[in-house]
């Protein structure tokens, strides 16, 4: 697919953009980058508004078709593009990877969210006491997934070949 058939909207340091990107080249299909400042509050104009209201990143553009939050998306190539998969042929094996990435994207990253961390601060919670949350819960989050990939994953987080669930973890490690 060409450049010119999608349009992914990103901030360099999302995690959430981060694992589309991963998916993108996973496929081979090449996007037009664009930019959103999270940091200088890009997501909140008129005409991202627009396209993604609820002003959170990755959000893909193809054709007349704006989609937003990365699973979606990632699930959205799959059936634009099946080859390669991000999710397992079998029942099984799809609900177990759409549960891997969901404990990473729903449990684990959003606590580490600048829109997150933003509102802590708004609480006036010490820089040191939303460290010491975000550490809490991420960890946590981590030992659940390390007991869940355990013995069972194979090269990657399900069997031999990389998923959405790699996708979503990888991002959340380098974090």
């Amino acid at each position: 697919m060409s450049v010119s058939d999608f349009t992914i909207y990103g901030y360099f340091r999302s995690s959430a953009a981060f694992r589309l990107r991963i998916a993108l080249n996973l496929k081979g299909i090449a996007a037009d980058q664009r930019f959103v400042h999270l940091r200088r509050n890009e997501q909140f104009a008129p005409e991202y508004d627009r396209l993604n209201p609820q002003h959170l990143i990755p959000t893909l553009v193809h054709g007349a078709e704006a989609i937003a939050q990365s699973l979606a998306i990632m699930e959205y190539l799959d059936e634009v593009q099946p080859e390669p998969p991000l999710l397992p042929r079998d029942r099984c094996g799809r609900a177990r990877v759409r549960a891997l990435a969901l404990a990473v994207a729903c449990d684990i990253h959003p606590l580490n969210n600048l829109r997150v961390l933003r509102h802590l601060q708004s609480m006036n919670i010490s820089e040191e006491a939303r460290a010491d949350w975000q550490r809490h819960w991420i960890a946590e989050g981590f030992i659940a997934l390390e007991q869940e990939l355990g013995g069972r994953a194979g090269r990657f987080c399900h069997g031999d070949t990389p998923t959405m669930a790699d996708c979503c973890l990888i991002p959340q490690m380098t974090n």
